[in-house]
């Protein structure tokens, strides 16, 4: 019985690693449908290549940072438990490398490309697992200091603030350093429009995300003993009311309609297995809102050229999240309790205070050492061009 329950544990998180592996086509179809034309062969190259980083930086440090142990031994160790131990890892894996994905979305189609892939492994290796040990692992205490504190420790099951708050978090001093791509905002003060360039691509990813969430909220459970039915449904009526408030807020631009269900499983994630549906429903439908609402003021008030709008969907709906969960996680709004929203508020500021340190930091030195922007003839042809050679759909042939 044992054999069977590790065989079964091992198969239900490598599932969940799948499912959240495959998120990453999400993050780049959602990406390519976003950016223009000349952009969009850059858009799924970073998403792969970050992801390839990512597993390498996070196998050999990333990983160890936040769970003080590691793979170098031999592979007969490696195998105890049928293996679940790396599977384990590949699954956290995919979480680790959502970071970079959501960050590729803000800084698009003005970013140089090594840059940032120095800036993934550092961000992989380092920033944001050190918060995850704190969160997930219980590093340096500041759980235990919390839950003195609070009575309750801070609670994330999916990854609200640990995964989403910290990659919208981190991107925002990426996208500030960077600047606004050119001619987004002209010196009269006119605001040129850069609308999709391809809505199905742009609707295709944010299909492959949806889908893809379940295992990401669902598998966090990481053993069949400690599946809870509760997370799926609490997923499913928390994407449903971020599509319908984005849509009656963004006045059916599906742009936004796409981004809301997005917006409302980001928030979902962290109180998912406290909630009750009706609770999950409201968080939902105030992320999907806050999403239109942030991204409208980020792009046209505050002329924050964040392409993708990741910092209101990933950062301040994933902020959103981890305050909602000390809210509708408690008993007197319908949920299971366990939590409580002062322990959730430390957490997130925490959290958010940590990734805006670290974003500001690997950024920054990057800047000013050696450089993260295209030059304007790169820029101005398009990354397609200028990094990869090649176009999405080349005009012509080469004859021979």
């Amino acid at each position: 019985m044992e054999a069977l329950k590790q065989g079964t544990d091992v198969l239900f998180i490598l599932l969940g690693a799948i499912m959240v592996l495959a998120m990453h086509a999400g993050f780049a179809f959602l990406e390519l449908g976003t950016v223009r034309k000349k952009n969009q062969v850059n858009a799924l190259v970073k998403i792969l290549v970050d992801f390839s980083v990512s597993t390498i930086v996070y196998f050999a440090v990333g990983y160890g940072v936040a769970y003080g142990t590691h793979f170098f031994v031999g592979a007969e160790t490696l195998v105890l438990q049928g293996g679940y131990g790396v599977v384990k890892f590949f699954f956290l894996l995919t979480f680790a490398a959502a970071i970079p994905a959501i960050i590729s979305g803000g800084i698009a189609e003005r970013a140089r490309f090594w840059p940032q892939l120095l800036a993934t492994a550092m961000i992989v290796g380092f920033v944001y697992p050190f918060f995850e040990g704190i969160a997930w692992n219980q590093h340096f205490g500041v759980q235990a200091w919390i839950k003195s504190l609070t009575g309750e420790e801070f609670h994330d099951f999916a990854g609200s603030v640990v995964v989403h708050a910290m990659g919208g978090w981190i991107a925002l001093p990426a996208v500030v350093l960077l600047g606004s791509r050119a001619n987004r905002y002209r010196k009269d003060g006119a605001i040129s429009a850069h609308p999709p360039s391809n809505i199905p691509f742009l609707a295709l990813g944010a299909w492959i995300l949806i889908v893809g969430w379940f295992g990401f909220n669902v598998m966090s459970a990481q053993s069949v003993d400690k599946l809870s039915g509760l997370v799926a449904v609490n997923s499913l009526m928390a994407m449903a009311g971020g599509t319908l408030a984005a849509l009656c807020v963004g006045k059916n631009d599906p742009g936004f309609v796409h981004n809301g269900p997005l917006a409302g499983l980001v928030a979902v994630c962290a109180g998912s297995d406290l909630m009750h549906p009706l609770g999950a429903l409201v968080v939902g439908s105030v992320a999907g809102a806050l999403f239109v609402v942030m991204f409208t003021l980020t792009q046209n008030r505050w002329k924050i050229d964040d392409v993708l709008g990741v910092w209101p969907l990933h950062g301040l709906c994933g902020t959103w999240g981890g305050l909602a969960a000390g809210l509708f996680g408690s008993k007197a709004l319908g949920g299971l309790g366990g939590v409580t929203f002062t322990g959730q508020l430390i957490g997130t500021l925490l959290g958010v205070t940590w990734a805006l340190l670290g974003g500001g930091v690997v950024y920054g030195v990057l800047k000013a050492t050696v450089g993260l922007r295209l030059s304007q003839e790169d820029e101005f042809d398009g990354a397609d061009l200028s990094i990869h050679k090649i176009s999405a759909t080349p005009d012509r042939e080469v004859s021979w």
